[in-house]
């Protein structure tokens, strides 16, 4: 089902539906088929309608260190595909941490980062914050790196705003002090 028509105008509340009642791969593909314009259209239009916590992005009943992948797609020119894997942090400042996998990570490193609950104009939503580190993280993942050098080109300095869409998709865009022409879709597997 092409559930871009519900994208002009947005039917924030039929597109919320038609996601839920896909299965994972159908919701993958959905997000795939969304445009830059799409993207920026669903951040706007979702501000304040389906408040995050931190459950959305790892579920309450899933333990420490166990890893929540979440498929997205970005507007960038560039490396469209890609995952945010989070997972649960004990004894740490943050809740959840995780990091960027994506076919060029080699390359970029691995955009570590940690989440943390939206205030003031982003209250209701979640922060992905480039700009601390976890402390911890499972065996398979790579090493914790920080976000300079060369990631300091896409990940120094930037706070990922994250909105909700269904039970299972939100929209984010990405900020360095103010709002980046840059906007992503994320689904999460589980």
């Amino acid at each position: 089902m092409d559930v871009s028509v519900f994208l002009e105008p947005i039917d924030l509340t039929r597109l919320a539906e038609i996601l839920d009642g896909l299965g994972h791969e159908g919701r993958v593909h959905a997000i795939r088929t969304w445009t830059k314009h799409h993207q920026a259209e669903l951040f706007e239009a979702a501000k304040g309608k389906r408040p995050l916590d931190l459950d959305f992005l790892v579920p309450a009943n899933t333990g420490a260190l166990v890893e929540v992948i979440h498929d997205g797609q970005n507007s960038r020119p560039i490396f469209h595909h890609f995952q945010k894997r989070f997972v649960k942090l004990e004894n740490e400042d943050f809740a959840i941490g995780g990091y960027n996998h994506q076919a060029m990570s080699a390359a970029t490193g691995p955009g570590y980062f940690v989440v943390r609950k939206g205030d003031g104009e982003h209250e209701g939503e979640l922060a992905i914050d480039y700009a601390k580190l976890p402390k911890h993280k499972p065996a398979s993942w790579p090493a914790i790196k920080s976000n300079t050098g060369l990631r300091s080109f896409l990940y120094g300095g930037t706070v990922d705003y994250l909105r909700g869409i269904s039970q299972h998709v939100s929209i984010g865009r990405a900020y360095r002090g103010k709002a980046m022409d840059t906007w992503f879709a994320l689904v999460r597997k589980n």
